[in-house]
């Protein structure tokens, strides 16, 4: 609840900022607060429905199967060190599936910490050892315990509701500008005759102008997203390295170094525990850090002395 309620004033806080510039500007403060509401309504409406909607959209992009009761002794052993990790974490054992995929990946998702899901690659239980299976398990575990999906929707929703705000805001004040410069220009007569045309104009200059500032500011944006992300990874590590001990979790990685790549659509390679792609901006724009900087980082316990939760 914390966490939420700073999120809220801080998207607040910043739409009156923006809000206040505009009118101080000269702009009408009704078009300004409808403005606001819009920002809101689809840049936390658009966060919010893909949280609540993340386990069923992972569960069939991935063709995974909820295992509710084990079939055999694989399932039995995973839903068993689920339900010990959950308890020594302190949530509701979260639900598990499989799906199939030559990769050794794995991820969680869910609306809530106690109505979560973990989903595990049948290359990951083929290929992996059982120490590495539940340090990855317990990564994952970690993700749930901390509320990252919650956090990080949150973020996305300020994020979202900034980046609409500012770009719709520059692109009304580009509009009216130009409409005043052109107003300049015209004769009464003119103004009169033209309107219909003026309108259209500046309309068409408003559409133009905030969807490219949206693109433009978005991927900047983005970059903020994507720092928390590998940032989030790292504690994971942590917090999985202090269920498991250390040296499985750095095993973990290293065999999952010679995984192949997921071939899934990019909305759910995010959430993967090994989800990193080289490219000459995998530094800005991956979710997740490299394999190489998450080992050292716990060879060196840089976070392991740190808590894995906050807020």
């Amino acid at each position: 609840m914390t966490r939420i309620i700073l999120f809220l004033i801080t998207n607040l806080s910043v739409m009156i900022l923006f809000g206040s510039i505009l009118s101080v500007l000269g702009c009408c403060s009704s078009t300004t607060l409808g403005l606001m509401r819009t920002a809101g309504i689809f840049g936390f409406g658009g966060a919010l429905v893909s949280l609540f909607l993340s386990k069923s959209v992972a569960l069939s992009t991935v063709n995974g199967v909820i295992i509710s009761k084990a079939s055999n002794d694989v399932e039995y052993w995973l839903l068993r060190i689920i339900h010990d990790q959950a308890k020594k974490l302190k949530i509701v054992s979260p639900q598990l599936a499989v799906y199939d995929a030559m990769d050794m990946n794995a991820f969680a998702t869910g609306a809530r910490r106690n109505a979560a899901l973990i989903a595990v690659s049948t290359g990951l239980l083929k290929n992996m050892s059982k120490e590495s299976i539940e340090a990855v398990v317990a990564h994952e575990m970690n993700h749930i315990a901390s509320g990252d999906m919650i956090t990080m929707t949150l973020i996305q929703g300020v994020i979202n509701t900034v980046v609409i705000f500012v770009s719709r805001s520059i692109a009304k004040l580009i509009a009216y500008w130009m409409s005043f410069m052109r107003d300049q220009d015209n004769t009464e007569l003119e103004i009169y005759s033209n309107n219909n045309y003026s309108d259209i104009n500046n309309s068409l200059v408003y559409f133009v102008v905030s969807a490219f500032l949206e693109v433009f500011f978005g991927m900047f944006a983005s970059i903020i997203v994507f720092w928390f992300s590998r940032h989030r990874e790292f504690y994971a590590d942590a917090g999985a390295a202090k269920l498991v001990g250390c040296k499985n979790m750095i095993f973990a990685l290293q065999e999952l170094q010679h995984s192949h790549e997921p071939i899934t659509s990019n909305n759910i390679v995010t959430l993967y525990i090994n989800s990193v792609k080289k490219n000459i901006f995998s530094d800005l724009f991956a979710s997740h850090p490299s394999i190489d900087k998450r080992i050292e980082a716990l060879r060196h316990g840089i976070y392991l002395d740190k808590s894995s939760y906050f807020l």
